[in-house]
């Protein structure tokens, strides 16, 4: 209606217009409202504030002396909220008015406390973190740096609702909080950016106090005392805060781990704490499904191959999900140069990257590339702390829930990777507590290979969790775990019996026993034990035969995979060498001072052995390096 002119008395008469997502608790019994009438009855006529808000004019109140039609717009008083949550309004004369515009006066819901409100009305304020159109609504993803919940728009079967709004604006959200299968989520009956800058800010800030609140890394005391191990605490705690930030802004975590034991027994810990921290704060049914990708890498770097196939399943994600880019975790591997072309690719798309791995690195190539990079080498350390060690302490800083059900993971991963730290002794102890010697370590190692070896790129989620031990069921660990480590054995024992008699022995200048082999030429192909397990084992057999120290070669047509106990090999100066010496030999490889690989052109092949042979006759006797026990494979 047309607003009466300006009242000439100092105190004109207030008449409130409320914003749209006023309910009743902005009223107050006394006061005129601008309303609509939205339908005329016998009786009287009803009236509208707000979408939510309607009442009767009765015509007791005006004694029919009012007439209305459905669309008029009237000066209300409300005179009563009855009990029952009715409005009674009588028409007002309001002469000289002042229109006061009133906003709803509501209570933000922090998300972490949506789940307890099922049922009930709430306002949101948080930033979107994903958008995914599905057949019926839009789904937002909001976080507030406490939890996400995602929020339901409807606009039409398939449509886009509120197509204004994208990933990261910050988002004034009402609605009522219902339950979708075995999750949470909110009926949005209205999503609004919050377009002023001074309130997106205050909401940003706030958010941002939460995030660094929620998302520090739990303190936790190392499995075991280990000075060298307590260096890395730091950094740990650092790591484990960016993923459960990346957690609670809902932003995809990749973990890419080496496929062998270490790597396992390093990236599977991480992988179960973080799906607990997943469910402790996202509210929508099998979160973590879509949340966490664990994909194993053959090679002992992150290939081209490797970063191709994770962009384009990132990139199709954010096109037809709504995710955000993902966070990715390098785990036991990570640190060479040869990282850095796929490092490269990620940086053209602002991916963040963090690396835990105990190879020897090369700083200076990967540094301008990672956010955060854990190794022992950079302490002075070097492989003897294995990465399941690290990320034992890892996953223990993002939930310590899962410390009981790794406690034998790190002996396991030490056993592996051959570490020979003296702590290898409280790792063991750790895992006798827990009902496993050094054989069933052992033993458990042998399966994860073995699974991993037919699993490929697949990382095997649930069935190497159960070979690992990391699940509730121990009859079927223990069944699993005796099955895959006796078929391994019968393959590794079939593999030496066949190669054994093909090693060519050589006692080098330094007094090194020299074992090699053309695991091409002289052992089964394609098919497990690979030419790296098989290398190892025809290592261990001379070991335990002759003693030290020994290096082990297994070669094919354009690598050549290196052993050795009581030997320093400094596997990445070897490459820099032979490159220096071999032009067009296209020497690339890395790994421990006790095992590593290479790779070269298949014509430069004897040429780079030679070299690599006169290399390992200089190389200096270390008796502490090596394996703590060897392994021998018999089986029936």
């Amino acid at each position: 209606m047309t607003e009466a002119p300006a009242s000439t008395t100092d105190d004109p008469t207030v008449v409130k217009r409320l914003a749209p997502d006023c309910t009743a608790s902005d009223l107050e019994e006394g006061s005129l409202y601008h309303a609509t009438v939205d339908g005329v009855v016998r009786y009287g006529a009803f009236v509208q504030l707000a979408p939510d808000l309607s009442g009767l004019v009765h015509e007791s109140t005006h004694d029919g002396e009012r007439s209305f039609e459905e669309g008029d717009e009237v000066v209300v008083e409300l005179l009563e909220i009855k009990e029952n949550g009715d409005l009674s309004f009588a028409p007002a004369d309001a002469a000289g008015f002042e229109t006061v515009e009133v906003e709803h006066a509501y209570e933000v819901t922090p998300l972490a406390d949506v789940a307890d409100r099922e049922g009930e009305a709430v306002h949101v304020e948080a930033l979107v973190g994903q958008v995914k159109q599905t057949g019926g609504p839009t789904l937002f993803h909001l976080a507030d740096g406490t939890s996400v919940v995602p929020a339901a728009s409807f606009e039409a079967a398939g449509v886009r609702a509120h197509p204004e709004i994208g990933l990261g604006d910050v988002v004034h959200v009402a609605g009522h909080v219902d339950r979708r299968d075995d999750g949470v989520q909110i009926e949005a009956d209205r999503v609004e950016a919050i377009e002023d800058e001074e309130s997106a800010a205050e909401v940003r800030s706030a958010i941002g106090s939460r995030l660094g609140e929620h998302s520090a890394a739990n303190e936790v005391e190392p499995l075991i005392e280990w000075p060298a191990l307590a260096e890395h605490v730091p950094e740990l705690e650092r790591v484990a805060g960016l993923l459960r930030r990346a957690v609670l802004e809902h932003r995809p975590i990749v973990i890419r781990h080496h496929a062998d034991t270490d790597g396992i027994c390093a990236a599977v810990p991480v992988e179960r704490a973080l799906e607990r921290f997943v469910e402790e704060t996202h509210t929508a049914d099998g979160a973590s499904d879509f949340m966490l990708k664990r994909r194993p890498s053959r090679a002992p770097f992150y290939d081209v191959e490797d970063v191709t196939r994770d962009l384009s399943f990132a990139l199709e994600d954010r096109a037809r999900h709504g995710q955000q880019l993902p966070l990715l975790v390098m785990i036991d591997n990570g640190s060479t140069e040869e990282d850095v072309p796929a490092y490269r690719h990620l940086d053209a798309y602002g991916v963040p990257v963090v690396v835990i791995d105990h190879h020897h690195p090369d700083v200076e190539a990967v540094e301008p590339y990672v956010t955060e990079h854990v190794n022992p080498y950079r302490h002075g350390d070097d492989y003897r702390i294995t990465t399941g060690m690290l990320c034992a302490e890892l996953a223990r800083m993002i939930d310590p829930e899962v410390t009981e059900s790794i406690k034998h993971v790190p002996a396991v991963a030490g056993l592996a990777d051959r570490s020979s730290a003296d702590e290898m002794a409280d790792y063991l102890a750790l895992a006798e507590a827990r009902g496993y010697n050094r054989d069933d370590c052992n033993a458990i190692g042998d399966a994860l290979d073995y699974a991993a070896y037919w699993l490929r790129y697949n990382g095997g989620r649930g069935v190497i969790d159960d070979v690992l031990g990391v699940t509730d069921d121990r009859a079927r660990h223990e069944d699993l775990v005796e099955l895959l480590s006796t078929l391994a054995a019968r393959d590794i024992r079939r593999q030496l019996d066949a190669a054994l008699p093909h090693v060519e022995t050589e006692t080098l200048d330094n007094g090194v026993r020299l074992n090699t082999l053309d695991v091409d030429e002289h052992a089964y192909r394609f098919t497990y034990p690979a030419p790296g397990t098989t290398t190892g084992a025809i290592h261990d057999r001379v070991v335990t035969d002759h003693g030290g120290p020994v290096i082990t070669v297994g070669y094919g047509p354009d690598f050549a995979v290196l052993r050795s106990d009581g030997v320093r090999l400094d596997i990445p100066q070897m490459v820099d060498d032979l490159n220096d010496e071999l032009a067009g030999a296209g020497v690339s490889g890395g790994g421990h001072l006790v095992v590593g690989s290479i790779k070269f052109v298949p014509g430069m092949r004897e040429a780079v052995l030679d070299a690599l042979i006169d290399e390992m006759a200089a190389a200096e006797i270390d008796e502490s390096l090596g394996a703590a026990a060897p392994r021998t494979y018999d089986v029936d």
